[in-house]
């Protein structure tokens, strides 16, 4: 008799769930796919939103959430996969934090949600249904957990903060 363990399939269907998702989200980005504006729509957008340079900006998020997705999806490098996405949504919510939290109102909502879910499962683990758990978790090590979400945070803050100051400098020319 083969026992099916809930929390690993609970994790499975998170993974996949939020890996789609993201990934959807990141081919617009990157492809054009689902409507989205592929690179050239994403760089002049990403210009608009005081991200530079923008098509570096561009193509990182966009990997961020497609690659991400597809990773967490997998259960393969997933605290790798739940970093990248976490900190392509770190720049997500900045952009959206001043409509406030609501995503109805144009807040931050939905990239924070994307977000911490993909971090709590880069954290916790991809579960015994995973690429991961099938390689004897090869890129799936405790001292991965930490150098991805360090690297990742590092790099979220140094992009964020960049575009705070070029924006801050913007309204001080205007005045």
């Amino acid at each position: 008799m083969v026992c099916v363990n809930r929390r690993d399939l609970g994790l499975l269907a998170l993974r996949v769930g939020t890996g789609a998702v993201l990934a959807a989200h990141g081919s617009q980005k990157l492809a054009g796919w689902f409507g989205g504006g592929g690179i050239q729509g994403t760089t002049a957008a990403m210009e608009a939103m005081g991200f530079h340079p923008p098509k570096h900006s561009a193509v990182a998020a966009g990997l961020g959430e497609a690659g991400g997705g597809v990773l967490l999806a997998l259960g393969l490098a997933t605290p790798a996969a739940g970093a990248a996405a976490a900190g392509a949504m770190a720049g997500a919510v900045a952009v959206h934090a001043p409509a406030g939290f609501f995503a109805q109102g144009g807040g931050y909502e939905y990239p924070a949600f994307l977000g911490f879910t993909a971090a709590a499962i880069g954290l916790s683990g991809p579960g015994r249904y995973s690429v991961d758990h099938a390689t004897h978790h090869v890129f799936d090590r405790p001292w991965m957990v930490a150098l991805a979400f360090a690297g990742s945070a590092a790099a979220a803050a140094a992009v964020v903060g960049r575009r705070t100051r070029a924006q801050a400098d913007r309204e001080q020319q205007e005045f």
